[in-house]
């Protein structure tokens, strides 16, 4: 897909790896996005609330486990406060543990799920797919 065709987006990114955040925010924002971290879903929701007021965010990008609020309790809270919000989850550590939750991550309702550590075109290929296909879930009304 051409860097032409894909429409600027606001994306949230949360990651309680400050150079994982800064990763995916320089790789993002290179392909012309607006980008907003958090360093836990504690964080990220006090963001989603201050900033969604003038404009949502058309994607949340965040890791699993992190402190105060992990990723799965970020899932739930999208779905809930806005169900078209596209969550893609993201999560590394011992392949035991990150499968299951992030297959619970897309039985919550996540769009896509990728394993830490992941190659920058998988994660890319993920938010341009994100951003173009339609919503599986109705829009908040």
């Amino acid at each position: 897909m051409m860097a032409q065709e894909l429409r600027v987006a606001r994306i949230l990114v949360i990651d309680d790896e400050a150079a994982i955040r800064t990763m995916l925010r320089d790789m993002l924002e290179s392909e012309g996005h607006a980008v907003v971290d958090a360093p836990d879903g504690a964080v990220a929701m006090k963001r989603w609330q201050e900033q969604c007021q003038d404009q949502p965010f058309d994607l949340i990008i965040t890791d699993i486990l992190m402190p105060e609020k992990d990723g799965l309790e970020v899932i739930r809270e999208v779905r809930r406060l806005s169900p078209g919000t596209k969550v893609i989850a993201i999560s590394g550590g011992s392949p035991q543990v990150h499968v299951r939750f992030l297959d619970i991550a897309g039985h919550l309702g996540a769009y896509r799920t990728i394993d830490k550590p992941f190659a920058m075109h998988t994660l890319l290929d993920a938010v341009h797919a994100a951003l173009h296909e339609p919503s599986r879930h109705p829009p908040a009304q």
